[in-house]
């Protein structure tokens, strides 16, 4: 009861709620907190499980003794399922879901105070956003919040093992500490400077250099066409992605987070009628429990909550749809969907014996083509976003190889002439979680849905500021606002106030 008292969503639209009448039963409102407690489980139900489990054992092994030498059982068992109630449900087992889980029990105050449960529907990760990324972090970006996410997040990485390690198991990142390389034509050399100053305030360590000062650092690039580069001087690389995924999943689930594989198809939930002060009139929404349908399955399970958070990357935009959002009249807050969608991006892995040695940096020329040295032995990965109108189908994640012959490899070869001899070896391809509004994340709460808090729309740098990210939703859920970084800006109300925040330097 007291853990649950101490969860509470604060929940703000610019124009105020006057008044709220309810329209369907089951919960009340308190001063913006939630006002019912959710029981986790009684000893009478426990000892009911346990008489059905033996029973269905007897069942089993009657069905057996019966069907001599058949290893088939009629009872399907299925020891994955959630549970029925929990404290908080955080759909999306990527590294954002599970840097959120993690967060959450790191700040509890004794064991097992917020019951929390992550639901992942590919339990092999092979479509994972977080395991197909290049792995890279950097702080050279042109918003401040952007910068200060990687500088927390980096100084995470540094000291993983006082977060992450467990007993049995140390992390090793595998961190490669090479700096971003960003080059910039005339036509954008002002946004770099600009951007310099920015990185500069926030406490990054950047440097600028001059074509000249570029090709004496590294004398494989070819400068024509370059007037300014800007070169990061530490917490800058790239990572294992799998690694740092997996050490947060390791260790919350030591802490008492309670994994599932399955998915999220639908929501049972309350509705009231708020009035604005101006007269206007909104359907706001409280969550009850989320079905989590269990994989190749027809079986599914209810879950009572009291939050929910989305962290479902490339497919947050569809879970919120299930609750409506976008549905409603377009010059209406109702009307305004989560503007996350799945954008498909390829990598190429690429052989070149004569390429640039272990001083290659992580190179984004000012084409959009970025590369990056893989391991050793002359391997790299290189890719880059298409233009608007010609991205990529997205019902699944195979490659065109003919867009790295023609969007690629031209603009490879001109900046580093040793890549007009290179052997493609593999590819693959994975989703961004892209905000089509301004390429910027979405933290926070929806003013239309009173438990769900979103954490989304990165569009390609939610690895690297997972570790950040997942920390400020967990203060936004148990302190009821941010505490070490203030996120604010990055909230929804940018949104329906259609004020973009938008991110320069998105790769």
């Amino acid at each position: 009861m007291s853990a649950w008292r101490r969860l509470h969503a604060k929940v703000r639209t610019g124009s105020g709620l006057l008044s709220c009448r309810r329209v369907t039963p089951g919960h009340t409102w308190v001063s913006g907190h939630l006002g019912r407690s959710l029981s986790t489980g009684t000893p009478l139900r426990n000892d009911f499980v346990k008489d059905l489990e033996a029973q269905l054992a007897a069942f089993r092994k009657k069905a057996s003794d019966a069907l001599p030498g058949s290893s088939w059982s009629p009872i399907l068992q299925y020891p994955n399922l959630p549970p029925e109630r929990a404290d908080i449900v955080i759909v999306g087992g990527g590294v954002m879901g599970w840097s959120i889980a993690y967060w959450l029990k790191q700040k509890e105050s004794a064991r097992d105070v917020v019951k929390v449960v992550v639901v992942e529907k590919d339990p092999t990760y092979s479509q994972a956003s977080t395991v197909l990324s290049a792995g890279g972090i950097r702080q050279q970006f042109s918003l401040p919040e952007n910068i200060h996410l990687s500088l927390a997040s980096a100084d995470f990485m540094r000291n993983i093992n006082e977060h992450l390690a467990t007993l049995d198991e140390p992390v090793d990142l595998q961190f490669n500490h090479s700096g971003y390389l960003f080059l910039a034509s005339e036509d954008v050399a002002h946004i770099m400077e600009e951007n310099y100053k920015t990185q500069r305030e926030a406490g990054a360590q950047v440097a600028l250099l001059s074509p000249t000062q570029l090709k004496e650092k590294f004398p494989w690039i070819n400068t024509e066409g370059v007037v300014l580069a800007s070169y990061g001087l530490e917490n800058e690389g790239w990572f294992d992605p799998w690694t740092l995924l997996n050490a947060f999943r390791r260790k919350a689930i030591s802490m008492g987070v309670i994994p599932c594989y399955g998915e999220v198809t639908d929501f049972k939930h309350t509705t009231t009628v708020a009035t604005t002060t101006d007269g206007e009139q909104l359907d706001r929404t409280r969550i009850k429990s989320v079905k989590v349908q269990m994989p190749n399955s027809l079986v599914y399970q209810p879950v009572e909550c009291a939050i929910v958070v989305n962290a479902a990357g490339a497919f947050s935009g569809k879970l919120a749809a299930m609750l409506g959002l976008g549905s409603g009249p377009k010059d209406t807050i109702a009307g305004i969907p989560l503007p996350v969608e799945p954008r498909k991006r390829y990598v190429y892995v690429v052989h070149c014996p004569d390429g640039p040695g272990l001083d290659t940096p992580f190179l984004i020329d000012y084409s959009g083509v970025y590369f990056r040295r893989e391991g050793l032995g002359g391997n790299y990965i290189a890719g880059t976003s298409p233009e608007e109108a010609e991205e990529p189908d997205t019902s699944n994640l195979e490659v065109d190889h003919q867009f790295f012959e023609d969007k690629i490899w031209p603009n490879l070869a001109n900046r580093v002439p040793a890549f007009e001899k290179l052997k493609v070896t593999s590819a693959w391809a994975g989703f961004y979680d892209y905000n089509t509004f301004d390429q910027n994340g979405i933290i926070g709460i929806h003013p239309l849905i009173s438990n769900m808090y979103f954490a989304t729309g990165f569009s390609g740098h939610g690895l690297q500021h997972s570790p950040a990210v997942g920390r400020a939703v967990a203060e936004l859920i148990l302190d009821g606002n941010f505490q070490t970084l203030n996120l604010s800006s990055l909230g929804f109300q940018r949104i329906l106030a259609q004020e973009p925040m938008l991110e320069r330097n998105i790769v």
